[in-house]
């Protein structure tokens, strides 16, 4: 840490396990959290300040003020104190109501109970007691109760399954997996208790998705992501325990950084009307949004909620609203319609003539059951495909064996031949799914091996390396050793950034394929390019060993991986292109289409190519057929969007 004026700013952390002692000295926030703004002593000094910045109530005091003296005004103080009074005592009784509730949800939370593991026994603790250091124990359904550094748990290979919805309002399930030296401890209470690893990591931030540290132990160091960790406010599922070291707590854990303080609202109302009046609408409005049946969701029985009173009127001067596409707009149900592979597309229906068929209820799936792990629900309907399968087309089953091992998906099988996946993104659902119908059935994986059966035949597959996704890579690549020693690089993105690392030899190729996304993009279809590189031994292990010097590196961890996975990801060789569906939800075009009545711009952010996002944006009614232009943001930097929008 280091002095900042008179506030200590913390530049990075040091944590060792099960030592409170050491921990302690670096005065790290205890677990306890406060979101209430006001307590009986600061309570009624803050609530005038913020009461007196509305212009009115400043005015009526300036008004009092100069009545008070004879000489200015003949007309009595009494006339306006009254009214004032009666005002600022109606607004802080509101204010301080709305803060006990906040209290009261504040102390729901910290005196949860927690089981710690104190003295090598578990000890139930409150929330609030937790510590940076300690080792608890979580168990299915369980809230997290501090940011934590997955170390076991009763999942093979040290996984954990988490909901995040609190977090980022997903509700499908996320894949954790502890470090397999950590794993090994289980549910050992000797053995976790005599754990005393060292982590150094980033210090507390407000980045969900991005967590960077090492932990140090018996001469070891490992590097740590955001993979293993567990947040605060995120929920244990299909988990029956697990093992965890708090990493951050209470005001420090990423929740709340992205929480901010309490801050007093104002609408564009407050500053035309500062009257009794305005509060009687805006308790009666809150009212009426709670009672309002259109506004009930039968599916899950929830009806709307007017949690503040403070901004129900601005509900309606809204004149933008700003959307995500995917999940908000479309169902965030992935299914995989169409592909490309080695220049031929295939997806769509025909009849016995040969003729191009529309797609309906009525029309026939493709017959999968040549494959006895195929998953039933999954339909496809060229059957050209399949028989491309079974005769053994190298090229299709490179395309399928790239799906079955370029993912992080996770496999639970519960009974003999009885699948199921659990995916962090639908779109890896989706395309893994496709793989196991047409023969290349992705079984398990540990954290150095997937397992595959291809053809009815298992295939175990040595994991050398995953480089990861993100939005400025746009690409995931998986590096494996097959059973014959070969090594190969399998890599799946968007065809901006892959077509840019293929091999010269690949141009025609890239031209059949390029045209066959733009048709899927047509249609409105999410795509993504396959490639793959046979990688030389030699090469390859001196890569590794810079590959683990730069993943534990304290410093420009990211910078240094980064240029590796460039470095490794070029002349590539393309196999084709995948196309997958995601669906509008039931009644988003007549809603759209009543917020244009409403004279209300609605703007869709999307990452999907420009073809895609124009297909869902007449599907939906953000873009008519009346609008005589549609004005395109093409730039690709802040400046060149910002001067395209002037």
């Amino acid at each position: 840490m280091k002095l900042c004026g008179d506030k200590l700013i913390e530049e990075e952390r040091r944590v060792i396990a099960n030592n409170r002692e050491y921990n302690e000295k670096f005065q790290y926030a205890n677990n306890r959290i406060k979101t209430s703004k006001y307590n009986v002593i600061t309570f009624l000094p803050i609530n005038l300040f913020e009461q007196f910045q509305r212009v009115a109530n400043a005015y009526f005091l300036f008004l009092l003020l100069l009545q008070l003296i004879p000489h200015i005004s003949s007309l009595s103080w009494f006339t306006t104190i009254v009214p004032l009074v009666l005002v600022l005592t109606i607004t802080a009784v509101k204010d301080a109501t709305d803060d006990f509730f906040r209290y009261k949800s504040d102390n729901q939370v910290n005196n949860r109970s927690s089981q710690v593991l104190i003295d090598g026994k578990l000890q139930n603790e409150k929330w609030m007691n937790v510590r940076v250091g300690d080792v608890i124990k979580l168990e299915n359904n369980q809230f997290v109760a501090a940011d934590l550094l997955l170390l076991s748990s009763s999942e093979p290979h040290g996984l954990g399954y988490v909901e995040t919805a609190e977090l980022d309002g997903e509700t499908n399930l996320k894949v954790r997996q502890a470090l397999p030296v950590t794993s090994e401890l289980g549910a050992d209470m000797c053995r976790l208790a005599e754990f005393n690893g060292e982590i150094i990591c980033e210090p507390p931030n407000n980045k969900l998705d991005k967590f960077t540290g090492t932990l140090f132990w018996n001469d070891k160091k490992y590097s740590l992501d955001n993979e293993k960790m567990l947040l605060r406010g995120c929920v244990l599922r299909n988990t029956e325990w697990c093992f965890g070291l708090v990493i951050f707590a209470g005001p420090d854990t990423k929740l709340m950084q992205n929480s901010g303080r309490t801050k007093f609202k104002r609408t564009s109302i407050d500053r035309l009307m500062n009257t009794l009046v305005l509060w009687v609408i805006r308790l009666g409005h809150s009212y009426f949004i709670n009672w309002d049946r259109r506004m009930y969701y039968i599916k899950k029985n929830t009806s709307a909620e007017a949690r503040t009173t403070t901004l129900n009127e601005e509900l309606g001067q809204i004149e933008y609203i700003f959307s995500d596409k995917t999940g908000t707009l479309t169902q965030n149900i992935m299914i995989f319609n169409k592909c490309s592979i080695n220049g031929k597309a295939y997806g769509d229906a025909y009849d016995e003539l040969g003729h191009k068929i529309e797609i309906s209820e009525k029309t026939l799936p493709v017959d999968f059951s040549f494959n006895a792990l195929a998953d039933p629900k999954f339909k496809f309907y060229d059957a050209s495909l399949v028989e491309a399968t079974k005769l053994g087309d190298s090229s299709v089953h490179e395309f399928f064996r790239l799906l079955s091992l370029c993912h992080t998906v996770m496999s639970e099988e519960k009974n003999e031949g009885e699948l199921v996946y659990q995916a962090q993104s639908p779109d890896e659902g989706a395309l893994v799914t496709a793989a196991r119908n047409f023969g290349f059935v992705f079984r398990s994986r540990t954290p150095e091996t997937i397992t595959v059966n291809e053809m009815s035949q298992p295939v175990v597959y040595q994991l050398l390396a995953i480089l990861d996704f993100n939005n400025v890579r746009k690409r995931m690549s998986v590096i494996v050793r097959n059973p014959e020693g070969q090594i190969r690089l399998y890599s799946k993105g968007a065809d901006t950034i892959l077509f840019e690392r293929l091999h010269p030899s690949n141009e025609d190729l890239m031209c059949v394929t390029s045209d066959h996304l733009s048709e899927f993009a047509g249609e409105g279809l999410r795509t993504l390019v396959l490639a793959y590189k046979d990688l030389d031994e030699a090469y390859f292990n001196k890569w590794q060993i810079r590959h683990h010097n730069a993943s534990t590196a304290l410093e420009n961890r990211d910078e240094q991986l980064s240029a590796l996975y460039e470095e490794i990801e070029q002349d590539l060789m393309l196999l084709g292109a995948t196309a997958v569906e995601d669906k509008l939800q039931e009644g988003v075009s007549d809603t759209i289409a009543n917020l244009t009545l409403a004279n209300i711009k609605v703007w869709v952010l999307t990452g999907d190519k420009q073809e895609t996002a124009m297909n869902i944006g007449y599907s939906c009614n953000i873009l008519t057929d009346d609008m005589n232009e549609i004005f395109i943001v093409s730039g690709y930097t802040v400046l060149e969007v910002r001067e395209q929008l002037r």
